[in-house]
């Protein structure tokens, strides 16, 4: 087997790229997670991500993926047998909904076709209905990494006020945080669903819950038992600047990092950055004559853009031929369009060269594997870029 030159381009919508700046901050010594100087370290982290989160409420974060973070929004704030709302925008959003089905939730899932997100005015009808307020909690994904549609978030957060009703809002941002424009105060969001391997750029294994003062409230009286995922504890040892359990100390040094590096750019920027990356990913896409897959250019993801193959193409077999031709990875399709699309990840450590070199790949890839398409994807893409410049 030869060895492969040049560096592997990561394309899939998560874990995204390390950046070597992460990477140098990571491989440090490991320290005394209770000792002096992780404290100062992890007050550094627990500030920080609440400019991140831009929030000015308690951020939390266990040693976990984002299924974990999934968990502990749902036994710190609902008890067996609560209903809540949720939407069928794709395949994360159903391993939510299979995860409150497993813990006795009932759910009121609200199918959709997995090319738009949350509908705004479906919330507030379901609310409206709603007079007894059993429905104690609306759980939305912002970004749903298997479609590459996100949701409206204000217009959903505005809805549930119209309503004036009483619903936890939860919001699962594990693949926008840090690369879409997210604000759980300002959206009145009680808890917001983060994690680390995205657009905050690390490995993963850091899960973290932006909570409310609400949702606090429910958690002191709600009835599911826990003991790993309680707020509480944790909450009650970060008032030091420790965990109740190990932390993954040297991801939280890469951590620390990650939110200099945003800070440093500008969140503004970096959500700027990914705005006009995702336009020049569907501007190639629309030159090669391929379609997107979510259809509301309002809901268009910044992340990541869905691609939908032509009619008797299978998309996983494309995705063999560019990673064998030109060591490049994009996504799979999952669930409902498996092997009906391709993921084209635009996120993170990322500018303008690395995204047409990753369009080249696609293009080429598309030839390479005689898929019917228009020449043009990265030219178009060009163009845009150079007249786009930040």
């Amino acid at each position: 087997m030869t060895f492969p030159s040049g560096r592997h381009f990561l394309q899939i919508p998560g874990p995204s790229n390390v950046p070597g700046r992460i990477l140098q901050a990571i491989g440090q010594p490991t320290i005394d997670h209770r000792g002096p100087e992780f404290q100062k370290l992890s007050e550094e982290v627990l500030v920080g991500l609440r400019r991140i989160f831009k929030t000015s409420r308690p951020v939390l974060v266990f040693p976990t993926s984002g299924t974990g973070a999934w968990e502990a929004s749902l036994l710190n704030t609902l008890s067996p047998g609560d209903k809540v709302l949720m939407f069928e925008t794709g395949h994360f959003a159903t391993l939510w909904y299979n995860m409150a089905k497993k813990f006795g939730l009932e759910v009121d899932f609200v199918p959709t076709n997995w090319r738009q997100g949350a509908d705004p005015q479906i919330v507030e009808d379901k609310l409206k209905e709603d007079v007894e307020n059993r429905i104690k909690a609306v759980c939305i994904v912002h970004n749903e990494t298997s479609t590459g549609v996100t949701s409206r978030i204000a217009e959903i957060r505005n809805a549930i006020d119209q309503v004036d009703h009483s619903a936890l809002f939860m919001v699962d941002t594990i693949s926008s945080l840090g690369s879409i424009d997210y604000r759980h105060d300002e959206w009145k969001v009680d808890v917001t669903v983060g994690c680390s391997q995205k657009g905050l750029m690390l490995p993963p294994g850091l899960g973290m819950n932006a909570v409310s003062d609400k949702a606090l409230e429910a958690s002191k009286t709600n009835s599911f038992k826990r003991h790993f995922w309680d707020w509480s504890d944790m909450l009650k040892t970060n008032e030091q600047y420790l965990y109740p359990s190990t932390p993954c100390t040297n991801l939280l040094y890469g951590l620390k990092e990650s939110i200099k590096m945003l800070e440093e750019e500008g969140l503004e920027n970096v959500f700027a950055r990914h705005d006009r990356f995702g336009e020049a990913t569907r501007r190639a896409v629309r030159a090669w004559n391929l379609e997107i897959l979510c259809e509301n250019p309002q809901e268009y993801s910044s992340v990541l853009t869905a691609v939908m193959m032509p009619e008797g193409k299978g998309a996983d077999q494309l995705r063999k031929v560019i990673l064998e031709n030109f060591n490049m990875s994009l996504g799979n399709g999952l669930g409902k369009v498996a092997d009906r699309v391709f993921r084209i990840g635009h996120l993170g450590d990322l500018n303008d060269l690395s995204l047409i070199g990753t369009l080249a790949g696609v293009e080429m890839g598309l030839q390479c594997g005689g898929i019917e398409h228009a020449k043009g994807g990265v030219e178009a893409a060009m163009q845009f870029l150079c007249e786009q410049r930040p």
